[in-house]
């Protein structure tokens, strides 16, 4: 079914009662949004070098982010069940997709202007444009259907390569095994299962426990309405944020420049011996103590957030990883 033949579909009655509007799934994308304030907020003060946690290798924040953006995706699988259970709104629906779609350029435009080297081409704004254009078709399949394609979105990346996939354009896929440098990568395989998924639980939902009950859930308290706001008002929360956060934590460095952690950041536990190993080699060839050390933890940083770090310790790099490593360390020797 293509975006035409939903298009067909009645559109919502003009009269007559309204479906119930599920607060859940606002409380639900409010509380996705205080997660990802938490782990954006660690972030930057990793990047920042505010505290010693590396964020970029920690095992449980990465985990902790991979939590966040599913959650969002099978929100986003929910929110078209319910937003369609009186007939397909294709003037909203196509307002929606166009203010999504505007700030994941938004998103690529600022990101590119402020690290060229690890600029957003694909994070979950996109995903989320692309994905809701790709989903309609399933809401017209049964939902053993549409669970039998969440799982295969989720097996693809496992079960599919080709040299033509490693391409840039095809990169967001999320069907290659190039490294990615980007700060903020959600490619289509395998998360648009979540997607799928989501769609499949608010079906669930609906059937086993019904609209008016779904409607009662966490409609009452502050906090439940607080969070139903923020769900609401998702994508300006979303864009607005991390600007907020970085102009703060700027201001805070300028303010206390002696709070900027200098050590090597604790976060994966090869860290320190490779920072070490690094020493060793870099003093034995006659170099400053200091200086050593501060080359080896940035090349130990620079890795970790070109995604190289994990080859550069097997060994499995590829010509082109071996020269941007190679470019790396020479960056950091000169201290740039």
């Amino acid at each position: 079914m293509t975006i035409a033949d939903m298009a067909r579909l009645p559109p919502p009655p003009e009269a007559g009662p309204r479906r119930p509007r599920i607060a859940l799934v606002d409380i639900a994308r409010g509380a996705a949004l205080v997660a990802m304030f938490v782990y954006h907020f660690a972030w930057d003060l990793s990047f920042f070098r505010l505290i010693e946690t590396d964020i970029v290798a920690h095992a449980g924040w990465r985990w902790f982010a991979h939590a966040i953006a599913g959650s969002f995706l099978a929100l986003v699988g929910a929110s078209l069940v319910l937003a369609t259970r009186q007939g397909f709104d294709r003037d909203g629906y196509l307002r929606r997709l166009a203010l999504v779609a505007g700030a994941a350029v938004l998103v690529t435009a600022g990101t590119y202007l402020f690290m060229p080297d690890t600029y957003v081409f694909f994070g979950i704004l996109h995903h989320i444009a692309v994905a809701s254009v790709l989903a309609l078709p399933f809401l017209a399949l049964p939902t053993l259907a549409v669970a039998g394609g969440a799982i295969t979105a989720f097996a693809l990346p496992a079960l599919v390569g080709h040299p033509v996939l490693d391409t840039d354009l095809m990169l967001w896929l999320g069907l290659s095994d190039r490294p990615i440098r980007s700060g903020d990568f959600v490619p289509l395989f395998p998360w648009f299962g979540c997607v799928l998924g989501g769609i499949v639980a608010a079906r669930a939902g609906l059937a086993l426990i019904g609209e008016e009950r779904l409607a009662a859930i966490g409609a009452g308290g502050r906090p439940a309405a607080l969070l139903a706001t923020m769900g609401r008002h998702s994508l300006p929360i979303y864009l607005v944020h991390q600007p907020l956060f970085i102009a703060l934590l700027s201001a805070w460095i300028w303010l206390f420049p002696a709070a900027v952690h200098r050590g090597p950041l604790v976060g994966d536990p090869q860290t320190r011996p490779f920072v070490e190993a690094c020493m060793r080699t870099c003093v034995s060839n006659g170099q400053e103590p200091d200086l050593c050390r501060e080359a080896c933890e940035c090349t130990a940083d620079r890795l970790k957030r070109d995604n190289l770090w994990g080859q550069a310790l097997s060994g499995q790099l590829s010509a082109t990883e071996r020269a941007r490593v190679g470019e790396i360390a020479r960056i950091c020797t000169r201290g740039e």
